[in-house]
């Protein structure tokens, strides 16, 4: 029988277990497929880019879904619906760490809607999937030929009786003082994310070293994959020819008066300020007939914002000072009340700065209505 699969596979030890990537055989159609296998626990990451930009956005619309299938471990969904419900929290918080790492490293001015799906098949329940849905979604993207510029790579850092351990099993971070994640490229760190036993600054940062050195053989692996199976580079839409003119103009416009209204430190009329600014400069922008209409009205929202960042973040920078007066070392005022409420059984209210939060617990009678 002929084999009607191309298969491509890059193993390697890592850990102490195996790491394999595959890719070639499950969806083919998908722009980058790899499945990856760390142990016994194996993870199917799937990437789908749009041919073609979405228009009338000045963001990147990137989704990543991270899903974890009961069958996965063996077992069918309880209750009375036998099937899989809406995402957990374990699965929404792993989505969130593997967009935080990928995200940044997409072409700047990419605007083409990209899907990266991560589904557990297999669960060892040692191997935590979250660290190989990350490696292979990293995989994926390398090998699609979006304009993805990684790959990334990931991993868990322990630290049990004063050794960093790599990729603890679900076991050892019981009785660990730390569970850390952390990725990044070859050069540089970009994620980290970690709970710890009231460990030193020096243990901690020793551990992000730890797990930066640790990925590199990850990175080396996904790297090898790619120059065996890795798709054409599609082509990055350059800048349209105006929106640099556009750009200057704009900075010309509104520099002084968003300086301005960042000096004012009370909230509402900051805004108030950075809206009229906004409506000034836009109507100047529209009425300049050396600027092409069209183009000001899709580029003008995303230029603004940019130069906004630039603003704030020079004025820090050069004044030491925050955009609500405080300075780089002070925290916002912080205050707590109890008792908020008389018909429950506990409430608090908590403010920071200008954000508040109100909670409230009401316990239950241990009766039946």
């Amino acid at each position: 029988m002929t084999n009607m699969f191309q298969e491509f596979r890059k193993e390697i030890d890592w850990g102490g277990r195996r790491l394999v990537l595959e890719s070639g055989k499950i969806a083919r159609q998908a722009d980058g497929a790899v499945l990856a296998t760390y142990g016994d626990t194996i993870v199917l990451c799937t990437v789908v880019g749009d041919k073609n930009p979405k228009p009338g956005i000045d963001f990147f619309p990137l989704t990543v879904h991270y899903q974890e299938k009961t069958f996965a471990g063996g077992k069918i969904p309880g209750g009375f619906f036998k099937r899989e419900g809406r995402p957990s929290e374990k699965e929404t918080l792993t989505s969130r760490l593997i967009d935080r790492p990928i995200r940044p490293l997409f072409a700047k001015g990419y605007r083409n809607e990209t899907q990266v799906i991560c589904t557990v098949l297999s669960h060892d329940m040692e191997n935590d999937p979250d660290i190989v849905a990350m490696v292979g979604a990293s995989a994926a993207l390398t090998i699609s030929g979006l304009p993805f510029l990684g790959p990334i790579g990931g991993a868990r850092v322990g630290y049990i009786d004063g050794k960093y351990v790599l990729n603890p099993s679900l076991e050892e971070v019981a009785t660990s003082d730390l569970d850390l994640v952390v990725a990044g490229t070859q050069e540089g760190v970009l994620m980290v994310e970690s709970q710890a036993q009231e460990l030193s600054e020096d243990v901690m940062l020793g551990a992000v070293m730890f797990g930066h050195e640790a990925y590199q053989p990850v990175i080396d692996a996904i790297i090898d994959l790619a120059e065996v199976c890795a798709k054409e580079p599609r082509d990055v839409p350059e800048a349209p020819a105006g929106k640099a003119a556009i750009a200057a103009r704009l900075r010309e416009l509104a520099e002084a008066g968003l300086r301005e209204a960042y000096a004012e430190t009370a909230k509402s009329e900051r805004h108030q300020k950075i809206e009229a600014v906004r409506e000034q400069v836009a109507q100047a922008l529209a009425a300049d007939e050396s600027l092409e209409t069209d183009l000001v009205a899709d580029v003008f929202p995303g230029l603004f914002k940019d130069l906004e960042k630039d603003i704030v973040r020079r004025a820090i920078l050069e004044t030491g000072r925050r955009i609500d007066g405080r300075d780089t070392k002070t925290v916002r005022p912080i205050a707590t009340e109890v008792g908020l409420l008389s018909r429950t059984h506990g409430s608090a209210l908590f403010t920071r700065g200008e954000t508040q939060a109100l909670v409230v617990t009401t316990l239950g009678t241990g009766q039946d209505e």
